[in-house]
């Protein structure tokens, strides 16, 4: 294969893009470039983030394998104890179900989406 792309943008549905929206900026120190009820965006250094509304959006059930799972980020932070503090106090959760043990932890977003936070590499 001769051509290749650049990721420009991840579009993620939404029951609430601008709560969603301000939610990741917090949490990737990104801006936020457009927020409106049905649409909003965040970016930084020309890769963006958009949630779209999607009116009756229901989150995946967490652990449930069988629910319909849409995405996950994977975020790596460099304090992993004090990202999970910071990213409960700005509005994610922590499920009870843990399989990340001491390499991961699982969080759910204001509405309810899964992502995790993971030690960044060293080295």
């Amino acid at each position: 294969m001769t051509v290749t792309a650049d990721l420009a943008m991840v579009n993620l549905d939404s029951s609430d893009p601008v709560a969603h929206a301000a939610f990741y900026a917090r949490v990737l120190g990104w801006e936020i470039t457009h927020s409106q009820a049905e649409y909003a965006m965040i970016s930084k250094d020309g890769t963006s983030i958009g949630f779209g509304l999607v009116p009756g959006y229901t989150p995946p059930a967490w652990p449930d394998e069988t629910a319909g799972k849409r995405y996950h980020l994977d975020l790596y932070v460099d304090d992993l104890a004090l990202a999970e503090k910071e990213f409960v106090a700005a509005g994610a959760t922590k499920p009870d179900v843990q399989p990340g043990g001491e390499r991961w932890v699982v969080l759910t977003d204001p509405i309810g989406q899964p992502f995790c936070i993971c030690p960044r590499p060293q080295g």
